[in-house]
């Protein structure tokens, strides 16, 4: 849904674009910000500095990018606001925690736009903090989906690679694919289905 420019005056609006890994929600992050660019509108965009995966700038799987203020935490947002922002875009929103929910609550009481981007589920399969709290307060959710690297169906799964400890671990495809549920597991030990390994298929 995009009317958004419709709305004048002292409305907010909460936009919350979610999904597994490599299914476009950065770059869909990125082409509504431009669009508010080329609008006219003040835009600003913030990441979470752990996220150092890409330098400060904002990067999509498939190249595409732009500027953005790193922060440590979600409430540093409202202190790197400036007053003639209209847009305000979020990336990585699950690195963040669950202050983000009353940032982006303050943030649109102010009249301005948001735009929030991120996993809504971990490795495990759970609800990824604080995407399912946006999507519950916002105008607009957008699900994304990628496609499973095992067998080509539709992915919403992201599929660790790698052993780690906790929740977060930063990576790109070294650490992490996407998969559909048949093929997803919540054991990176399991990685490759059965089924797939035992004939030697391990990709599209």
């Amino acid at each position: 849904m995009e009317g958004h420019q419709a709305l004048v005056g002292d409305v907010g609006w909460i936009e919350v674009i979610c999904g597994s890994m490599f299914s476009g929600k950065t770059e869909e992050l990125i082409r509504r910000l431009t669009r508010a660019t080329i609008a006219r509108q003040r835009v600003q965009v913030f990441k979470p500095a752990v996220d150092a995966r890409f330098g400060k700038d904002v990067v999509s799987h498939s190249g595409q990018r732009t500027p953005s203020v790193e922060v440590a935490s979600a409430s540093e947002i409202l202190g790197r606001l400036d007053e003639s922002t209209k847009v305000v875009g979020v990336d990585e929103a699950q690195f963040l925690g669950l202050e983000l929910v009353d940032v982006v609550e303050e943030i649109v009481s102010g009249g301005r736009r948001v735009v929030v981007a991120g996993l809504d589920q971990d490795y495990m399969g759970r609800p990824f903090e604080p995407i399912p709290q946006l999507m519950a307060i916002a105008d607009s959710v957008t699900k994304t989906m990628a496609v499973c690297v095992v067998c080509g169906h539709p992915a919403n799964k992201t599929q660790r690679l790698v052993e780690g400890e906790g929740r977060v671990l930063v990576g790109a495809s070294e650490a992490y694919e996407a998969r559909c549920r048949r093929c997803w597991s919540p054991d990176p030990a399991k990685a490759i289905p059965v089924e797939f390994e035992a004939a030697g298929t391990t990709g599209v």
